[in-house]
C-alpha cells in the first residue's frame, strides 16, 4: 500500500538540511531504485521553486510499504529527523486515484 508521508521543520531548519541532505537522498534514492517512491520533494518557505535563503517548511513523500507500521519506522530514521530538521512528522495510507 501507499502512505504518504508528511513532515514540517522547525524554523530555520535550512542549515540542517542541507548538512543531512546527502543521507536524506540516499534514501529516497534506495526507495526509488526499488520502485518504490511516487514522489517526493520539499515545500518552499515562499512561493518560489528556488526558495533561497528562506528555506522550506516542511516535505511530503508518497511511497509503497508494506505496512504503516513500516512506513512510520522508515519516517522515524530520517536523517532529517535525526538532524533536528522536522519538528513533526506525520505517516498515513495514501489511495493514489489519479493519474
Amino acid at each position: 500500500m501507499f502512505y504518504a508521508i508528511i513532515s514540517e521543520d522547525v524554523a530555520n531548519s535550512l542549515e540542517r538540511r542541507l548538512a543531512a541532505r546527502p543521507d536524506h537522498l540516499a534514501r529516497l534514492e534506495a526507495l526509488r531504485d526499488e520502485g518504490r517512491l511516487i514522489l517526493a520533494g520539499p515545500h518552499p518557505a515562499i512561493d518560489s521553486d528556488n526558495p533561497g535563503n528562506a528555506g522550506f517548511s516542511g516535505s511530503l513523500v508518497v511511497a509503497e510499504f508494506d505496512s504503516l507500521e513500516d512506513a512510520q519506522a522508515w519516517a522515524d530514521a530520517d536523517p532529517y529527523i535525526i538532524a533536528g530538521v522536522y519538528a513533526k512528522v506525520i505517516v498515513k495510507p495514501f489511495k493514489k486515484v489519479l493519474p
